[in-house]
C-alpha cells in the first residue's frame, strides 16, 4: 500500500511547495534568468539522487545511451509549465484559483489525451467528473 501511495503524497507535496515557489519569484527578476538557476538545482539533485538511489548495475552513460525524444520534449514541456506559472501569478491570479482553474482544464484534456492516445476507457463515473469540473469552473468564475 505504501508504494502506491507514497509517490501520490510526494506529487501533492511538491506541487504545494512548486505554487508557492511560482507564486513568490522576484517581481523585478526575469522568469527565464530565475529558471536557469531552477534547471541548474534541479540537475544537480537529480544527479545526486541518481547516484544515492541507482542500482548497482546501472550507469549513467549507458542511460543516456537510451535516450529518445521523451526527455527532451519533457524539458521543453516543463519550462512552458512553469514559465506559464510564474506569469499567471504575475498578471495577478490567486494561487488558490490558477491551480484549480489549470488542473479542471488539464483533466478534460487528459481524459480525451487517454482515450484516444492509450485506449483508455472512458466511464460515467468519468464524464460525471468532467461535468463537475466544469461546474467548478462556473461557480469559481462567477
Amino acid at each position: 500500500m505504501l508504494a502506491y501511495v507514497w509517490p501520490l503524497a510526494l506529487v501533492i507535496l511538491a506541487n504545494t511547495f512548486y505554487n508557492i515557489c511560482a507564486k513568490s519569484f522576484p517581481a523585478v527578476m526575469n522568469p527565464l534568468a530565475a529558471l536557469t538557476v531552477t534547471y541548474l538545482v534541479a540537475a544537480v539533485v537529480s544527479l545526486l539522487l541518481y547516484y544515492c538511489l541507482k542500482d548497482e548495475k546501472s550507469q549513467l552513460l549507458l542511460e543516456y545511451s537510451r535516450l529518445n525524444w521523451v526527455p527532451f520534449a519533457f524539458g521543453l514541456a516543463l519550462v512552458g509549465l512553469e514559465m506559464g506559472f510564474i506569469y499567471v501569478y504575475k498578471a495577478g491570479w490567486p494561487v488558490s484559483t490558477a491551480f484549480i482553474i489549470t488542473s479542471a482544464f488539464l483533466a478534460i484534456i487528459l481524459l480525451v489525451v487517454g482515450y484516444v492516445l492509450y485506449k483508455e476507457p472512458i466511464s460515467w463515473n468519468k464524464v460525471v467528473g468532467i461535468g463537475i469540473c466544469l461546474v467548478g469552473l462556473w461557480v469559481l468564475n462567477r
